[in-house]
């Protein structure tokens, strides 16, 4: 039988370093993490956001980076090399990504549908005149619950058409399903090629929204009632800090935000140079993610000051809930602003170049997962990878079609609570156990000095071994006490909503449990010679045999099949790997 090609490479590295950017400063840069500073009294989310970037953020991510480099696996065979017992963690990244794309691309779906609306003059959102508008509709917010702005209903009436609950499911929404055809196209032609392809589309997507967001800034800042806006932001309300829900929201937002768990950034930096500089990468890509994260802010919330200015409104009255914040909030704050479709066109531009980014890095984690285990099949039945890749993105849009039915918000609203708070805090944890307890930080470091010639300093080193487990096991004791049923705006899903959620959030957490039975059950031996072997790491190539020119063949547990194999049977890595056992 062939081996599969040998594993590609960014053509330059600044281009996986791009990718790397692009993929963690994504939508929720200028969505969830503003609208976790409003609810979470502004300022004082920043301090426990800074916190966990530091102790969290910034090793986790080292530490994925690492292992994805040097195994030259996507996420499910290198946690796999990495811990067997947990090679569910992997497949767990893997069905998160999954999930999390279908309903993810939705967001560049309202994306484009704004996009081309705003070349209309006047903004639809911009008066009460229109078809969709209700008797209550008003340009601008006011006290009364009884009324809602021309943006609001633009959003709810025009867009979504979207029904009272979630138990009235409507019809599809033609416009919407059309351009989520349209995004998912855009998609595929980005990434068919793989990291060539990706690599060279990283340049625009990951630079442009920079553009756009100081221009923004550049405008904001000059608005009435702007500074109000940026003092609400970066000026903590210290009594917030004692809420362990500020806490748990912070941790999720770095976990989100950069990537962690889900799988995106081992599998592209599988494609790194094996003597890449990690330390590098990771200090770049965190820390221009979070500056971005703070510029977003700041643009956004002097567009609240503004608006809430003119509206006589204080801040904390504004409407904004879920993705409310920028397609109901910062839209109504353009219609006011001078060449208002200049700045609508631009600001919707940007948000797609955002999500395409991070849409890329989704799909790409569960191409490079399926191509490592089942390269073989998949060429027998595809013939071409571009031809699988098109089939992974046609079955993401089968699923995404329920979010662009009237029920579609609904939907959405539920899939994204229960998948990127819920099961992400799971996969943070069981990665971290994996990697840093059963792996090792001892191994862990040398194999950062194999590639860099550089272990890990002292830092890393003890936030891998002691802080990184400890903060994500209270964090993850807190939510689960703590958790709040999902909702969207005033509405409360009902209870068999509610159990839908919990599906979706254990069609990913699932797979870690089944994974370590699946490995206890292949394993030979009695129970406790199991048990050590599940724990003990195997690479997927193993130390060169100086002395025979061979090398060693430790076994390995298979992914998805009993096999119990050896190491020479997995394709291995065109750099040998060392176990260091």
């Amino acid at each position: 039988m062939d081996q599969p090609p040998s594993r590609p490479t960014w053509s330059r590295q600044i281009e996986f370093t791009l990718a790397g950017i692009g993929c963690a400063v994504g939508l929720g840069n200028v969505w969830r993490f503003p609208y976790l500073c409003y609810r979470s009294g502004g300022g004082a989310f920043l301090v426990p956001y800074l916190l966990m970037l530091v102790v969290l953020g910034i090793p986790l991510l080292y530490m994925e980076l690492t292992v994805g480099q040097y195994t030259r696996r996507g996420p499910v065979h290198a946690l796999t090399s990495v811990c067997p017992l947990l090679k569910g963690v992997g497949m767990a990244s893997v069905a998160i990504a999954f999930i999390m794309c279908t309903y993810y691309n939705i967001v560049i779906t309202w994306a484009l549908y704004y996009l081309f609306s705003s070349f209309q003059d006047p903004l639809p959102w911009q008066n009460c005149n229109n078809t969709w508008n209700t008797a209550n509709c008003t340009v601008y917010a006011t006290n009364s619950s009884y009324t809602s702005t021309a943006s609001q209903e633009f959003f709810r009436y025009r867009m979504l058409e979207q029904t009272s609950g979630v138990d009235v499911a409507g019809t599809l929404r033609w416009e919407l399903f059309l351009i989520l055809i349209l995004s998912w196209v855009v998609i595929y032609f980005c990434i068919f090629k793989g990291v060539k392809s990706t690599g060279k589309v990283v340049y625009f997507t990951a630079l442009f929204p920079y553009i756009i967001l100081i221009a923004l800034l550049i405008n904001n800042v000059q608005l009435p009632g702007a500074v109000d806006g940026i003092k609400f932001f970066i000026v903590p309300e210290w009594d917030k800090l004692l809420l362990v829900e500020v806490w748990v929201n912070a941790a999720a937002q770095i976990f989100n935000s950069i990537g962690i768990g889900f799988g995106s950034l081992l599998a592209m930096s599988s494609y790194n140079a094996f003597n890449n500089n990690v330390l590098k990468d990771t200090l770049t890509i965190s820390i221009i993610n979070s500056l971005t994260s703070i510029l977003a802010g700041f643009v956004i919330f002097s567009a609240f000051g503004y608006m809430s200015h003119l509206q006589g409104l204080h801040i904390k009255d504004l409407a904004v809930d879920g993705p409310g914040l920028v397609f109901v909030v910062y839209p109504q704050a353009f219609s006011t602003m001078p060449v208002a479709q200049a700045w609508a066109v631009l600001f919707f531009f940007m948000l797609l170049c955002l999500g395409l980014d991070s849409e890329f890095a989704m799909v790409e984690v569960m191409v490079t997962s399926l191509m490592d285990e089942f390269y073989h099949p998949l060429m027998r039945i595809f013939k071409r990878k571009e031809l699988f890749v098109l089939a992974v993105c046609g079955v993401a849009f089968t699923f995404g079609i329920p979010c662009v039915m009237q029920v579609g918000i609904y939907v959405f609203q539920l899939m994204d609570h229960y998948t990127a708070i819920v099961s992400i805090m799971f996969l943070a944890f069981f990665e971290v156990i994996a990697t840093c307890w059963c792996y090792g930080v001892k191994r862990l470091s040398d194999n950062l000095e194999e590639m860099t010639g550089k272990r890990a300093n002292i830092f890393f080193r003890v936030c891998w071994l002691i802080i990184a487990p400890a903060l994500i096991t209270v964090l993850l004791i807190f939510s689960i006490i703590q958790f709040k049923p999902a909702r969207y705006e005033d509405y409360v899903f009902p209870p068999w909503a509610q159990g839908v959620g919990w599906v979706i959030a254990l069609a990913s957490i699932i797979w870690i449990p089944l994974g370590a039975v699946h490995t206890l059950w292949v394993l030979p031996g009695s129970l406790m010679e199991k048990l050590k072997l599940s724990i003990t790491p195997y690479a997927l190539n193993e130390r060169s045999n100086d002395k025979k020119g061979g090398t060693d063949t430790l076994p390995v547990v298979s992914v998805i099949s009993s096999d119990w194999t050896s190491a020479s049977s997995i394709h291995p890595p065109e750099k040998p790997v060392q176990t260091h056992l």
